[in-house]
């Protein structure tokens, strides 16, 4: 089976990026329709290659969905850091859907 990503850029420090993770951390990913697993990366690391960190830099927190073992990568649009766990769940299920079907 072929493990799908939820990639979360963040930022030591970035309130913002603390609470996106914090709340996707609350939610069972492996229970979506297509299971995805949670991989958190400092974009000021070297986890991150070069060109990821020119590009989103400025935006974290960022949410890149990475199928078929980053052979394909997705960005997903801003969350909103109001949308709740239950929304955010139903939020993800969709916006994965989507990709998912497009790739």
């Amino acid at each position: 089976m072929t493990e799908h990503k939820l990639i979360l850029l963040t930022r030591k420090d970035c309130c913002l990026c603390e609470g996106l993770e914090e709340r996707l951390d609350k939610l069972s990913l492996d229970e979506l329709e297509t299971p995805i697993k949670l991989c958190v990366r400092d974009i000021d690391s070297q986890d991150v290659s070069n060109a990821d960190n020119a590009r989103y830099s400025l935006e974290v927190p960022v949410l890149l969905l990475e199928l078929d073992s980053s052979l394909i990568r997705f960005e997903l649009p801003r969350v909103s850091p109001r949308l709740a766990e239950e929304a955010l769940l139903s939020w993800l299920q969709k916006t994965i859907a989507g990709k998912i079907g497009k790739s």
